[in-house]
């Protein structure tokens, strides 16, 4: 399963899912591209979206991407906050749906 963490996520998260591919929009050459753009181009290399942005499933119509989306609700989106929230996307990420939002809170 590869998962690409969102622009605005600390790429030192990846470190956390050892037995997953994780890169991060960044390392893609993607920083700075709209959501439905970079929806697009994430479907067509992974399988997880990670996000911390709260409105991405308002402002995108998810089901016409074939690729899961976890929205990460956290105080901030410093890794200190992140990363007590990974044991929960662990636990859920092998039955995460194809376009949806799954929402993982602390």
């Amino acid at each position: 399963m590869k998962i690409l963490l969102d622009e605005c996520i600390d790429r030192k998260l990846a470190r956390e899912f050892v037995e997953y591919e994780v890169k991060t929009v960044p390392q893609m050459g993607w920083a700075g591209i709209k959501n439905g753009q970079l929806l697009s181009l994430a479907e067509a290399e992974y399988d997880v979206f990670i996000t911390v942005d709260r409105n991405l499933p308002f402002q995108q119509n998810l089901s016409q991407f074939d690729l899961s989306v976890i929205v990460l609700q956290a105080p901030s989106n410093r890794l200190a906050d992140l990363k007590p929230l990974v044991p929960k996307v662990l636990a859920i990420l092998p039955t995460v749906a194809k376009g949806k939002a799954t929402i993982v809170d602390s």
